[in-house]
């Protein structure tokens, strides 16, 4: 079994697609090791491109908004990508992209061992909990799988495009801290 120091390695090192060839920095996720929660996101974006850590800039800072709000910081979860590199124009990750990345983040999953997973945005949500997942239907609504608590988010780059779904997203975070508590007693 490999390390998390070893998989960071691999990751950095990645060659298996294109995307190699377009990016300025592979974006291993990021957090505490032993969090509860796990976030994915499908891809890095410009910005995490240029630093080589997820969720910076703009939807970065909404994000961190939201956990302060539950009374959570970014040191006491995982966030990570199911790509781990930026796809060129902002695209969506084609699906030879995610399946060969997959292994990273299955990996970075049996590392971590957490207890729930959040997939945030439509992208995550349909690779992670299922391939119709409609997210402006089931967004929050938590579901069990092998003993891990399943559920999506809006992506905080969906939300700063339509505010109007800001109350939804912070009613989804106070539901995550919820869960937390639940699976704690």
């Amino acid at each position: 079994m490999y390390t998390y120091d070893e998989l960071k390695q691999f990751v950095e090192q990645c060659t298996r697609c294109p995307l190699c060839r377009t990016r300025n920095r592979s974006v291993m996720g990021k957090g505490d090791l032993h969090s509860e929660i796990l976030f994915i996101a499908e891809a890095p974006g410009r910005n995490e491109d240029d630093a080589g850590i997820p969720f910076v800039g703009k939807s970065g800072e909404l994000f961190d908004r939201m956990l302060d709000k539950i009374g959570m910081c970014r040191e006491e979860i995982y966030l990570t990508n199911i790509v781990k590199c930026h796809p060129p124009g902002n695209r969506d990750p084609k699906p030879e992209e995610k399946e060969l990345c997959m292994p990273y983040l299955k990996y970075e999953t049996l590392l971590l061992r957490p207890k729930i997973i959040v997939c945030l945005g439509r992208v995550a949500a349909q690779r992670i909990i299922r391939p119709d997942y409609r997210i402006t239907r089931e967004h929050g609504i938590f579901i069990a799988r092998k003993n891990v608590w399943m559920t999506a988010f809006y992506h905080p780059s969906a939300v700063l495009r339509d505010e109007t779904k800001l109350p939804e997203m912070e009613a989804d975070f106070r539901r995550l801290k919820e869960k937390q508590m639940e699976i704690r007693c």
